[in-house]
This record gives C-alpha cells, structure tokens and sequence, in this order.
C-alpha cells in the first residue's frame, strides 16, 4: 500500500484484514511499515494466494526505509483521499518509486481513491481518477472504509493479478525443464 499519509491505507488494510469487523476509529501515524497478511481465493481457480500486504508509511522522512522494504513488489495499491486534490496528483510520485524498484517489469496495481463516505468534500471526480489509472495501466477503485464499502475489491483484483502472475512463471518455468 502507498500513498500520502491520512488517505486511509491503515484504516484499509485492517478492515480487509479483520473481514469487515473492525474500523478502528483512531489511528497513530504508520512509522515504516506495518505488514497485513491474509489468505485470499482466487475466483474460478480453487487457489488462494496469501497477500503480504505491507501498509508502508506515506511521510517523505520514512523514504529510505521504503527503498529498502519495497524490493521486488509483486503489485501494488496506491491510495489517495477523494477530498484531497494532492493526495491523488502525488500517486504519480508513489507509482514512479515503486516502479523504480523492479526496472523493465510490468507491475501490476490499483489505484483505490477512499473516503467516498465524505461526498460533499469530493474534489477527486471518478473520471478523472479512471483516466489517470487507465493511463498507467492499473485498475481503478473507490471505497469507503468507515462505510465499509468496496474495501474488499482491490485486495481480490490485486490476488487475482498476482495469481496470474504466478500461473506465467509456472509456465516458463515448466516449459525450461
């Protein structure tokens, strides 16, 4: 997970963690990174794939410690608050170092704009956020964490990606012996 600090990437990954059962209402700011882990099915597979999701810290101090987390990301989930025009126009800046740490790779990933709950604040419009994403080849979501609304889309697009992802190094692989 990246993304500026306060977009809900905490608040995200502990819902999706405890299905659903626990929104923690008060938050102490995420120093480095904390890690998620969960089991998730794969839609019309019979497999699973254990995320690791790693809820990485969006304060520019923690960046070095980033470069050093970050190795080889399989995919990638940017968040961004639907109420803050900033948080979205610096994704850019979030999908450029994660991609800087695996040059020449496709790294597949979602763009997730979250706080939809808070409407007459929206200064982030769909379209724009589908169009940006479209343009870097992630796909696009919004949630509501406090609503719990859609917060389980992503992690399910991001194991299905990863899964497959998985099924091509297979068949390489298989196709080398």
């Amino acid at each position: 997970l990246a993304g500026d600090p306060t977009v809900g990437k905490t608040a995200l990954a502990q819902l999706f963690r405890s299905d659903g059962t626990h929104f923690q209402k008060n938050y102490t700011l995420t120093t480095g990174v904390d890690l998620v882990v969960k089991t998730v099915p794969v839609p019309g597979t019979g497999d699973s794939v254990e995320l690791f999701i790693f809820d990485s810290a969006g304060k520019e101090l923690f960046s070095e410690m980033l470069d050093k987390l970050w190795e080889s990301p399989s995919v990638l989930c940017l968040v961004y608050d639907v109420t803050n025009e900033q948080s979205f126009t610096n994704c850019s800046k979030w999908l450029e170092k994660a991609r800087s740490q695996i040059p020449g790779t496709t790294l597949p990933g979602v763009l997730v704009g979250n706080k939809t709950d808070l409407a007459g604040r929206r200064v982030v419009d769909m379209a724009q956020a589908q169009a940006w994403a479209l343009g870097q080849g992630l796909e696009c979501f919004e949630t509501s964490v406090k609503e719990m609304e859609n917060y389980e889309a992503p992690f399910h697009y991001l194991a299905k990606q990863f899964h497959h992802l998985y099924r091509e190094k297979l068949e390489v692989f298989q196709a080398l012996v």
